[in-house]
């Protein structure tokens, strides 16, 4: 029993470390992501003034102002579960957005000190998310 469970460790750190291996992506990278997914709602300054937001029967958010909605903390775990359609309830108009789930998985901290390993375009996404809140 105990060698299953060394075994499954080792595993599991194996993974881990093939993630580890792979370099993170940056907000440059989710810059374009979000050019693709998000601009026809959120607009290109992601203010909330895309193109499609005046047909909308609620107005998408400004997403440069997550931070300060927030207390001045960027809630990464939230901001994931919003965009991969785990916590939408509240967002009639939020598309799903499968195609940023598929592909390799890279280590991310979303804030609780530990590295779970999270679809590579989705980090990329939030990262640039982080680096256009609205500094005061």
């Amino acid at each position: 029993m105990a060698g299953r469970a060394i075994a499954t460790g080792f595993i599991a750190a194996l993974g881990l470390a093939g993630c580890i291996a792979a370099e993170m992506p940056g907000a440059s990278d989710g810059r374009a992501l979000f050019a693709q997914n998000c601009t026809v709602c959120h607009g290109n300054d992601a203010r909330g003034d895309g193109p499609m937001a005046r047909s909308m029967s609620e107005p998408p958010k400004d997403l440069t102002l997550i931070e300060a909605r927030h207390g001045g903390t960027f809630p990464r775990a939230k901001v994931l579960s919003i965009i991969d359609g785990y916590t939408r309830l509240d967002m009639p108009n939020m598309p799903e957005f499968g195609a940023l789930l598929e592909g390799d998985l890279i280590p991310f901290d979303t804030g609780d000190g530990k590295l779970t390993p999270t679809p590579r375009k989705l980090v990329a996404l939030v990262e640039y998310l982080e680096s256009i809140q609205a500094q005061r």
